[in-house]
């Protein structure tokens, strides 16, 4: 199993090259990143009314404030790194416009050579969706079309697009992703609508440590099942899982499981510390470091 670095809380005085170049250099795989891009207050700090992942904690809110634009720091990161893939876990993608985004990405995947990976979130805080210009109740409806746009634009001299959300005339974008047709489109969730999107839309599956190893191997047969009926080959389709433990037997059931590449979260805050962190994480997953 390939094994990569999610940070997610920054401190003024972290330096994402420094974190970067560290990844790579202890051998890790990727590095990657979330987003949320504002954080809803309320009338009162962090009230609001959405949960995640069935937790109340306001705290849960609160920590998602400290949170960094990824796509410019991970351009930062390709910069400073030649080998790690670079990825995004997750982005919002429906709280962007595609065309901006569909470049920012292409720039992103031309700059790196061919190094990024979209991971895609639908987002499950309803008023940082809403504020964002979101139709959240219909937010794979959104999510979809922005997902079309952005191939059309990547795969295609010229591409114009109508639809319910977006529609533009002819038009051309520029540059063209690295990555041929694009980048690896990863997707989130556990129901068996989300497995149809990944193999109608996607490359992959991003799971987190929120499920348990029977989800996940039950996943892992739900997409083959799925992929033989598309007419996919059941080994282009990843498993990427978020929330990867710090663990040699855990990560061996995982890998049997079906999870090719795990992403181990640092906990917060990330500061300094960070790059000390780093080193006693490669000291405990060794053997699947590069």
């Amino acid at each position: 199993m390939k094994i990569g670095i999610n940070i997610t809380h920054f401190r003024p005085e972290l330096e994402i090259v420094d974190v970067a170049r560290k990844v790579e250099d202890l051998g890790f795989d990727s590095f990657w990143l979330p987003e949320h891009i504002v954080v809803p207050l309320g009338e009162k700090a962090f009230e609001v009314q959405s949960s995640y992942f069935k937790t109340d904690d306001p705290a849960i809110v609160a920590i998602k404030s400290d949170n960094v634009d990824p796509y410019i720091a991970l351009a930062m990161s390709a910069a400073v790194t030649k080998r790690i893939t670079i990825g995004t876990s997750i982005s919002l993608v429906p709280q962007h416009n595609p065309l901006d985004l569909a470049q920012r990405i292409s720039t992103l995947d031309h700059f790196s050579r061919g190094r990024f990976l979209l991971g895609v979130g639908l987002g499950w805080l309803r008023e940082e969706g809403e504020i964002m210009g979101v139709d959240y109740d219909h937010r794979w409806n959104q999510t979809k079309e922005c997902i079309q746009v952005m191939k059309k634009l990547w795969t295609n001299d010229e591409a114009e697009f109508h639809g319910e959300y977006y529609d533009f005339p002819l038009i051309r974008s520029y540059p063209k992703p690295a990555q041929k047709p694009h980048p690896p489109i990863y997707f989130g969730g556990t129901t068996e609508k989300v497995f149809k999107r990944i193999i109608t839309h996607g490359n992959g599956w991003l799971p987190t440590a929120k499920e348990s190893l029977q989800e996940i191997s039950a996943g892992r047969t739900i997409l083959n099942q799925l992929a033989v009926k598309a007419s996919r080959d059941p080994d282009s389709i990843g498993m990427t899982m978020l929330g990867l433990p710090q663990d040699i037997d855990l990560i061996k059931q995982y890998e049997m499981a079906g999870i090719d590449r795990g992403i181990i979260g640092l906990a917060p805050p990330s500061g300094r510390e960070i790059l000390d962190e780093l080193e006693k994480v490669a000291a405990r997953v060794k053997e699947h470091l590069v």
